[in-house]
Parts: C-alpha cells; sequence; structure tokens
C-alpha cells in the first residue's frame, strides 16, 4: 500500500499529497519538529536538521538558511513560506531566498499570520511575543510573560493569545501592544494552543498532560480530555474544525470530534519517544505526523490504526545502554541524533565525523558551517575533542551552532575518543 501511495503522490501535481492513502515524506535529516499544509496541498516540514523542506510531491525543494534546528513554520497566503527556528530568527522564504527578520533574543517556537494578512506574530523563548510588519519596518515586543512563549494565534478581530510555559494565556492587542487580559492560569508550562472560533473555543495542552478546552467569551473550561499522558507536544484543527488532533510525548495522536465532543481515534503512532509535530491534509481525511523520525508520516483518519508505526525500529540513540560499549554509548547519547559516521552528512544537523581526527574544523564540504567555524583553525584531535566536551561547545566554541553539552566524566569522554578513533576512520576502499 505504501509503494501504492507514493506512486500516487508523486503524480498528483494539482493537490499535492491529497492521497487518501497512507505515505511518509522523506529526505529530512533529523526530527520532524513542524508540519503545515497550504490550501493548495502543499505541505512544508521543519527539521531539528536546520532545514525546511517544501513538498509538492514526494521529492523536496529544501530552504537551507537557519543555523539551528528549524521549530515552526506557516505557509503565507503569496506563496511564501515563514519558519522560525533555535538560531532566534525568522526567516521568511521567498522561493530559496530568505529574508532574515532578527530581533528576538531566544528561540522562536510558535507563528501566527494576523487575519488580514499583513502581520505575523511570534512566540519566542525570551519571553516575549514579537510583532512583524511583513511589508517591512521595525518589530514590535510585547512583555507580559515571565517565561518563554510556545504558542501564539490570533482571533478573527486581531485580538491575539499567547500561551507560555509560565503555565498562562494572555490576550493581545498587537497594534497597541496592550495586555488585554489573563485568560487562563493553568499552573503547568503550555506548549500548544488551538482556536476555533467559529465553533467559540480554544484548546490547550500542557507539560502536565492536561487537554483541555476552553469558551472564549467565558474563559471557562468546557471539556478535559486529560488521558495522563505527558508532555502535549502537538495539535492539529482539521480544516472545517471537525476533529483536533492531539499529540503527546509517549507517542501518542488522539483525535477528538469536536461536533459530539468524543475521542474517536487514540493511535499509538511511535514505537519510540514523542509526537512533535501533527498537520491535517487540505481534504482533512489525512494526519500527517512527525517525531523522532527524519520522516513524515500521513495515515488516513479512516483507517489510522491499520498502518505501521513512526521509528518501528529503535533508533540508536535509545539501545539500551548495557548492550553497548560505554563510548558507543556516549556517541549515541550525545551525537547521534546530529552527526553519521558515514561519508556523507546527510543533511543531519551537525557535518559527517567522517574521517574525523587531523581534520580542521569546518571543512566538510556537503555540510553549511556558522561563520565561527570556517574561521575556527581547530584540528580535531584527542585532546581537542576532549576540551569540547569538557568545557562545552558554547565555551570552547562561543558561536558555534552545536547545542550545548558536556560530558563531565574524564573516563566517559575518554571512552568516547576511544570509539571515535575506531568508528571514524576511513574505510579502506575509499583511501
Amino acid at each position: 500500500m505504501r509503494g501504492a501511495a507514493l506512486i500516487l503522490a508523486a503524480t498528483v501535481a494539482a493537490t499535492p499529497l491529497a492521497a487518501q492513502d497512507f505515505f511518509t515524506l522523506k529526505g529530512h535529516g533529523g526530527p520532524i519538529m513542524d508540519i503545515a499544509v497550504a490550501p493548495s496541498g502543499q505541505i512544508t516540514t521543519a527539521s531539528f536538521d536546520n532545514a525546511v523542506g517544501v513538498w509538492d510531491g514526494i521529492t523536496p525543494d529544501w530552504r537551507d538558511g537557519h543555523r539551528a534546528a528549524v521549530n515552526t513554520v506557516l505557509p503565507l497566503p503569496d506563496g511564501r513560506v515563514a519558519s522560525g527556528g533555535d538560531d532566534n530568527d525568522i526567516l521568511i522564504w521567498d522561493g530559496d531566498r530568505p529574508t532574515r527578520l532578527t530581533g528576538h533574543t531566544a528561540k522562536v517556537f510558535g507563528l501566527a499570520l494576523s487575519p488580514d494578512g499583513q502581520t505575523l506574530a511570534s512566540a519566542s523563548w525570551d519571553g516575549t511575543v514579537g510583532i512583524w510588519p511583513l511589508a517591512g519596518g521595525a518589530p514590535r515586543f510585547m512583555r507580559g510573560h515571565t517565561q518563554g512563549v510556545n504558542a501564539v494565534a490570533y482571533r478573527p478581530d486581531g485580538l491575539l493569545y499567547s500561551a507560555s510555559t509560565d503555565g498562562n494565556i494572555l490576550l493581545w492587542d498587537p497594534e497597541t501592544g496592550e495586555e488585554k487580559r489573563l485568560v487562563l492560569r493553568h499552573g503547568f508550562g503550555i506548549n500548544k494552543m488551538v482556536l476555533n472560533a467559529e465553533q467559540g473555543w480554544l484548546a490547550y495542552g500542557a507539560t502536565d498532560g492536561q487537554t483541555r478546552i476552553i469558551d472564549l467569551k467565558t474563559d471557562e473550561e468546557i471539556r478535559d480530555y486529560t488521558l495522563g499522558r505527558r508532555p502535549i507536544l502537538a495539535m492539529a484543527l482539521s480544516p472545517d474544525g471537525s476533529h483536533l488532533a492531539v499529540g503527546d510525548g509517549e507517542g501518542y495522536i488522539m483525535v477528538i470530534d469536536t461536533g459530539q465532543w468524543r475521542i474517536t481515534r487514540d493511535f499509538k503512532a511511535t514505537a519510540h519517544g514523542p509526537v512533535w509535530a501533527l498537520a491535517w491534509s487540505t481534504n482533512g481525511q489525512n494526519i500527517h505526523a512527525g517525531g523522532l523520525d527524519p520522516i513524515m508520516y500521513s495515515w488516513p483518519l479512516e483507517t489510522l490504526t491499520e498502518h505501521g508505526q513512526m521509528t518501528p525500529e529503535e533508533p540508536a540513540y535509545l539501545v539500551d545502554p548495557d548492550t553497548v560499549p560505554n563510548g558507543q554509548r556516549q556517541f549515541q547519547r550525545k551525537c547521534a541524533v546530529c552527526h553519521t559516521l558515514a561519508p556523507s552528512s546527510a543533511r543531519r544537523a551537525g557535518p559527517t565525523l567522517y574521517n574525523l581526527f587531523g581534520r580542521r574544523a569546518g571543512t566538510v564540504e556537503d555540510y553549511k558551517y556558522s561563520e565561527t567555524l570556517t574561521a575556527s583553525d581547530i584540528i580535531w584531535t584527542e585532546d581537542t575533542v576532549n576540551a569540547l566536551f569538557d568545557e562545552g561547545p558554547d565555551h570552547y566554541i562561543p558561536g558555534t551552532k552545536m547545542p550545548m553539552q558536556r560530558i563531565t566524566g574524564a573516563d566517559d569522554r575518554a571512552d568516547l575518543i576511544a570509539y571515535l578513533k575506531t568508528a571514524t576512520q576511513p574505510d579502506e576502499d575509499t583511501q
């Protein structure tokens, strides 16, 4: 069935990937962090591999411009795409040419377009909501949350909701920057939020696993769909508003019929890890999802439980630590998500480690480095790899894209280096 779906997807141009069948999109080199679908049916994906994929079939057009993981994507009515990432920036893509919007001082986790299509709102972990005129001009930043902001959603009247790790949902007037009111104080961080203005409700999902629906007029809770799985990491409303999909940290996709207010599906979508991203096809018949696997999966709603899961095989970095040597275990925990040991970097978030020792930093040809690395004079040796993990990348190479992490135990660092010296050695037949 999968093969038939891929053939169909490749041949349908007017409504790309709108097949009412199971299919996958492959090409990313890291976990799928967000998925968005344009009215045309075009699918856009955001990944931990720093890339945005735009799919008009099963072959993507890549948008490479972020300097760190991409967390959120949003198709714009004029055909452009907006994306936000761990590099603190928002990129507006006109084809493969980005305009970079800067001003946030921490990662961007959510984007929303104003009802008139003129303004972009952003949610950032710097605790602010950014308001960006798409025609150009200086942004404004609204401050009211005490911690990072995860999600934003516009009402039809132009007012804006924001949800934060401080556990609060606030309502703003973006025109004046005025905080209108505190809508909700949950107590635990709120990760996701979906607005259905036509039906008069707002859904939110929190780190403690709570999934609740509140009334837009009264701000009172009207439904609770908490199943005890935490955290809630993804939410998506079908195009006609009839179904709400919810993804969590334990790998389930729950589907709620919003007309009858009942759970109609509760599918264990991943064998390992969370569901980070959800979106619906334009006809509302397929659910697209992403997680640890670098593949986007699409299941028909009607046959959701009849198809395979994401990540059917356990990723290397989740292997039982008692079954592998310590050096390999350190690699799997600290390196394997971002780096490959094969000659190609394979669109990973980091360059290949193949032939690492003796190589100058920033010189792998198929990887786009930060200026910090391309200008570096570091040569990777036992001593420099040891220093990297002893001090942490942010201290050893300030300005690097490499995520902050340390291996504090000297024996663990030594075991990792010993493993890498063997695992990164070039094959004899490639010499």
